[in-house]
This record gives C-alpha cells, sequence and structure tokens, in this order.
C-alpha cells in the first residue's frame, strides 16, 4: 500500500489493528473527526485568556482556561458573536461559551467553534456563592460549636500568601513588632486565578500536618469579586473545615467576605487586624504584669493591716492582758467542785454505814445463832435431821443438840408427847415437843 493510495483492506475497528494491518493517520484522524462531530454543543464555564482578534479575518480566537485546575481548551467565534451588544469580553473575564467541538484532522488538534458566548457578572457569581453558601451551612461547618480558639502565644505561626505580597509584609511586620521572638513558616503560593484553589489547599495541609505549627493565617489583599473566588471555592472550604490547627482568615478588606471567612476559627477584618489577634502585644503584657503586681502588693498590704489590727483588737482583751485571771477562775471552779464532791461523798458514807448498820441488825435478828442465844437448841436425830416431835425418835436413840454456846450428846430414855399440837399461826415459830432424855 503507497503512501496516499487508497484504503483498501483495513481492519474496520481499532480492537482489530495490529503492527501488521495498522491505520494510517489519515484514517484515525477522520475516525476522530466523525466521532467529536457526532457531539451535541454544550455550554461551558471558564476564565478568558490570550483572547486574539484577526482583522480582515472575521474570525476572533480566545483560550478558555479552568480556574480550579491546570485544563484549557482553544476556541474560536466569529467577532460578531464576541462582539454582542451588552457583554463586555475582555481577557481575564469569567465567561460561559456556547461552542460545538471540532477535531482539525491536518493539525490533529481539538477545537470549541462558539456560537454564543456571555460575561458572567458579578450578580451572577455572588448568587453562586450564597447558594453554596447555604449548602455548607445546612452541613454545619459555619457552626460556632466547630470552631477552636487560638493559642495565647504560638511559638510558630503558618502563614499563606501571595509571593511577595503586602498581606505577607503586613501580617509579618506587625506580628514580630508585638512579639520579637515569633517564628513564621511562610507559604507564598497563587492567590488569585489558576491554580489559587489547589495551592492554598495544598499550603494548608502540609501546616496542618506540621506539629510545631500552631496557628495558620491565610492572608490576602483586597480585590474584586473575581479576584476573591478561590476563598469561596467549595474545594478550599472543606479542606479548612476539616484542618486541626487554629486557621485565622484575613482575605481582603473590611467588607470582604468570601467563605473562607465563615469557616476559619477566626476572621480577621485584614492581614494587620491577623497579625494583632495571632500574638499578644508584649508592651501591653508586661504593663498589665506591672498592674497585677501593683493590685496583689496592694492585696497583701491591706490583708495585713487588717489581721495587724484583728491581733491588737484581740491582745488589749482583759484574759490575754492578765492570762492567769483566766487560770485563776478556773482554779476556784476547780476547789469549790472538790469541795462539793467531798461533802457528796462523806453524806453518802454516812448514809452506807447507817445503812449497813441497819441490814446487820436485821441479819442478826433473823439469824438461828440468835435465836439459840436466847436459850433454845437445835436437836437433831441419828440421821442428822432436826427432831420436831417426839415420835421422830426412839428410846436409846443418839442425839445431837446445838446450843449457842456449841453442841451436846444426847440420848433418848424416853420419849412423851405433851398435849395436843398448837394450832399453827403465821409468823409464829413453831416450838418443838417436849423430849426427855439424859445429856452423855
Amino acid at each position: 500500500m503507497g503512501q496516499g493510495g487508497p484504503v483498501t483492506d483495513l481492519p474496520a475497528r481499532a480492537l482489530d489493528t495490529s503492527a501488521e494491518h495498522p491505520w494510517p493517520v489519515r484514517l484515525l484522524s477522520s475516525k476522530i473527526a466523525a466521532y467529536v462531530d457526532r457531539m451535541s454543543p454544550v455550554w461551558v464555564e471558564g476564565q478568558v485568556v490570550q483572547l486574539n482578534r484577526r482583522p480582515g479575518s472575521g474570525y476572533c480566537f480566545l483560550t478558555l482556561r479552568d480556574t480550579e485546575a491546570d485544563a484549557s481548551l482553544p476556541v474560536s467565534m466569529l467577532a460578531r458573536v464576541l462582539d454582542v451588544p451588552g457583554d463586555a469580553v475582555h481577557e481575564g473575564a469569567h465567561v460561559v461559551v456556547q461552542a460545538k467541538p471540532t477535531f482539525w484532522t491536518k493539525r490533529g488538534t481539538l477545537q470549541l467553534q462558539a456560537s454564543a458566548i456571555r460575561a458572567v457578572g458579578v450578580g451572577e457569581l455572588l448568587a453562586r456563592i450564597e447558594h453554596l453558601k447555604r449548602i455548607l451551612a445546612a452541613e454545619g461547618l459555619f457552626d460556632a460549636d466547630r470552631k477552636v480558639a487560638l493559642p495565647f502565644l504560638p511559638a510558630v505561626v503558618g502563614l499563606v500568601c501571595g509571593r511577595e505580597s503586602k498581606a505577607e509584609h503586613d501580617v509579618v511586620v506587625n506580628a514580630r513588632a508585638r512579639w520579637p521572638q515569633v517564628r513564621f513558616e511562610i507559604r507564598e503560593v497563587a492567590v488569585q486565578g489558576q491554580g489559587a484553589v489547589p495551592q492554598v489547599t495544598a499550603a494548608i495541609a502540609e501546616l496542618d500536618a506540621r506539629p510545631d505549627v500552631e496557628v495558620i493565617v491565610v492572608a490576602r489583599g483586597g480585590g474584586a469579586v473575581e479576584d476573591l473566588l478561590p476563598f469561596s471555592n467549595e474545594t478550599l472550604v472543606r479542606a479548612v473545615a476539616a484542618c486541626r490547627t487554629p486557621l485565622v482568615s484575613a482575605i481582603g478588606h473590611e467588607t470582604d467576605a468570601p467563605l473562607l471567612d465563615l469557616v476559619a476559627d477566626y476572621r480577621a477584618s485584614t492581614p494587620t487586624d491577623a497579625a494583632k489577634r495571632i500574638v499578644p502585644d508584649v508592651r501591653e503584657e508586661r504593663q498589665r504584669l506591672q498592674q497585677a503586681r501593683l493590685r496583689l502588693r496592694g492585696a497583701v498590704r491591706a490583708r495585713l493591716g487588717h489581721e495587724d489590727e484583728r491581733l491588737a483588737a484581740i491582745r488589749s482583751r482583759p484574759v490575754l492582758a492578765r492570762p492567769e485571771t483566766m487560770v485563776e477562775v478556773r482554779a476556784v471552779e476547780v476547789e469549790r467542785l472538790r469541795a462539793s464532791g467531798r461533802r457528796a461523798l462523806d453524806a453518802a458514807l454516812v448514809r452506807g454505814a447507817g445503812e449497813v448498820g441497819r441490814l446487820t441488825a436485821q441479819v442478826r435478828a433473823l439469824s438461828p445463832a440468835a435465836t439459840l442465844e436466847r436459850g433454845y437448841a437445835v436437836v437433831q436425830g441419828p440421821s442428822g435431821g432436826v427432831v420436831r416431835a417426839p415420835d421422830d425418835v426412839a428410846p436409846g436413840d443418839a442425839l445431837r443438840v446445838r446450843v449457842a454456846g456449841g453442841e451436846l450428846a444426847a440420848e433418848v430414855s424416853a420419849a412423851t408427847a405433851s398435849g395436843p399440837a398448837p394450832t399453827p399461826r403465821t409468823n409464829r415459830r413453831k416450838k418443838p415437843d417436849r423430849v426427855e432424855g439424859s445429856l452423855a
């Protein structure tokens, strides 16, 4: 098959090609062109760069670049499409383009053929930001309880800013003027346009991973709404929400309010304000320390004076002016109690002695020995039992007679009843019958 000859006996599908049966470039280009030509027109959003008008040809050429990624496409259109009244399109403008993809087989390039172009106004951009704001707020990314308190005196501060920007100067100079010992880890990145979102996000992640960085500041000077769009980007906002290190947003001026301000732990109105917030003023702290010392010294002196007055008042009391008075009063009281106790003990002893005498007399009166002393005797028979009647013994029995002075041995010679037994009376002692016998 010669160069430029007719295409015969070629594989019908790309899958069927091989080293022995390849497709020529013209066939592949024509197939790509046919495939791309089947695509429908599409609306594409991006930023205009490299705008080129070619007078006389009636055509304009530009490059449409993605604002969040390193991707771009060439666009061609008629000059009358670009010059539609009311839509001023210039380099750097944010636009939406209606275009149909076309493939140029001679150069092997893909290009968009635009039929309409419209600049995205500030109002529409703000509306998009407001819509995203509502979505993120519903997810709780802006809630106050998610925010982390900033450290009082960070040793190392992470700073994300533009290259050789005034924002970097404002943060570093003002922070070191307040606290000269503060150290910075600075990451200079693109803060607008292409690459801003991925570069800022990567810098925040890098600083967040460092254990010595205690707070991160994202700073940028003021600018148009389009310039601050990266700081309202959803990817960047979610990256800041996931950051564990406290983060300060210092974007633009007081009136600028990108979504980064809402998700950050602290929103500074300007980079200078951020510098004042992340570190204390050494002069103010020394002044506060001096004031605290003066207040403490005054409080100690007042307390000592008060305690000295209380001590003087206590020492002036009679009990401390003449301490022995308290002892003397207690001594008199002790002596009085001793005398009272002694009298009470003597009275108790006297009462006890009288009671003992009375009980002794009662015991003695009731004792059998007292009865024996009045002349009575106790007669016991041979078995040891007390003889109460003549019938209890028989003539010849040995008796044992107990009297007050001792015992006598006797023998029964005869037993005679003295008469009928007397009628028992209450509390009257029964007298024994008469027993005749002889004492041994």
